[in-house]
């Protein structure tokens, strides 16, 4: 490897470190997902505080609807709002299907041809959302969802 891929290599490292941690300074209401096979939300913000709940699903969307030092104030998807360490959160925007089936689209319509359906309570990576719908991505299998059939589409 020359010197210049090296240079580059480590610089591409350097910032997918940064990223997660940019995204969680941003000023609330934002979108975050967990980053951990297990995340531990708390009653305060403080690692002093009683856990309320474990978490234990990679990329579940949550609202961050408060900040306090390390400590964000989140909302899950089930409306149960506690503390979490910003060290157990990402920016990687996602989304979880929520009201049953829901059917992907290959576009960005209801008419377009249905991809595939996703389950309620499947996450997924989230893209661009516009005209109601949002692309959705789960492990390699993307297309379009109705915006009002998920639950982390960035209103936050």
């Amino acid at each position: 490897m020359t010197n210049y891929a090296k240079m580059i290599a480590s610089a591409l490292v350097m910032l997918s470190a940064a990223l997660p941690a940019i995204a969680q300074d941003r000023r609330p209401p934002y979108w975050a997902s967990i980053n951990r096979t297990e995340a531990i939300m708390r009653r305060g913000p403080s690692s002093e505080m009683r856990a309320m709940w474990a978490y234990r699903r990679i990329g579940l969307p949550l609202r961050i609807i408060a900040v306090r030092g390390d400590w964000r104030q989140v909302q899950d998807p089930d409306g149960i709002t506690g503390w979490m360490h910003r060290r157990l959160l990402t920016g990687q925007r996602t989304a979880i299907v929520t009201g049953g089936l829901q059917p992907i689209y290959e576009t960005a319509s209801s008419d377009a041809a249905v991809s595939y359906r996703a389950e309620q309570g499947v996450v997924g990576r989230l893209g661009e959302c516009r005209g109601g719908f949002c692309e959705f991505d789960v492990r390699g299998r993307s297309g379009w969802i109705a915006a009002d059939g998920i639950w982390g589409d960035g209103r936050a």
